[in-house]
């Protein structure tokens, strides 16, 4: 068992913008990039970006600007507007969220992407420069990814991200007038340097072509580089 006599108290996540080669997290601090991303996820237009968060759609500016004004700017969480560099316009959130300082715990969720953003390298690097913030700036224990069990891309996500899983809690809320059971991932600080080892070498621009297809999945390095540490 690891000795954590010397474990102090880690820092809250903070508030400086993460940036990347492709992607920029900007901790949202004000309302200035709420029109922008009122606009991403109205390219939704079935709405199936909520489907599995307990609010939205919403349809109107005024309505997601008064819920993003209570929600993104509440005192617990910490939600990041995730910017591409192409664009220079926010196009999804994700928050770090349930923060145990104590305990050296937090967790990524709120996650919401719109259209344009989804299956992008963009995509893939945010959640790696909040691990990267977590880990590495912030040195927390644990990092948690939690969502409804019926919620396939989201599971299927955490997966590819290097989460693993650890369980499924039976009933654990009711969401949109549904039952939700809640499958949990984790990773821990003992995982992470291999892990971002991979992040590291499928990132590189030499993994992707002129048209920006990768060559190699982030799932193929990572057992590779897994199997270079054992």
């Amino acid at each position: 068992m690891s000795d954590l006599a010397d474990f102090s108290p880690r820092p809250a996540p903070g508030f400086a913008p993460i940036a990347g080669r492709t992607v920029t997290l900007e901790p949202i601090r004000d309302d200035r990039r709420f029109d922008e991303l009122h606009e991403a996820f109205s390219t939704d237009a079935g709405g199936g970006i909520w489907s599995w968060l307990a609010y939205g759609p919403f349809r109107e500016r005024a309505e997601f600007q008064a819920f993003a004004q209570r929600t993104y700017l509440g005192p617990d969480i910490v939600f990041h507007a995730i910017v591409p560099s192409h664009s220079g316009r926010a196009e999804g959130v994700a928050a770090l969220m349930r923060t145990d300082r104590a305990n050296g715990i937090t967790e990524i969720g709120h996650v919401c992407f719109a259209p344009g953003l989804q299956k992008t390298v963009a995509a893939t690097e945010a959640f790696f420069l909040m691990m990267t913030r977590v880990f590495d700036e912030l040195g927390y224990r644990r990092l948690e990814w939690k969502c409804d069990s019926g919620n396939i891309p989201s599971r299927n996500a955490a997966i590819r991200l290097g989460f693993r899983y650890e369980g499924l809690f039976r009933q654990h809320m009711i969401v949109k007038g549904r039952n939700r059971d809640t499958a949990w991932y984790a990773i821990l600080d003992s995982e992470w340097p291999q892990l971002k080892a991979g992040f590291a070498e499928w990132l590189a621009p030499h993994n992707f072509s002129a048209d920006g297809r990768q060559y190699r999945s982030l799932a193929t390095i990572c057992a590779e580089t897994a199997g270079s540490a054992a």
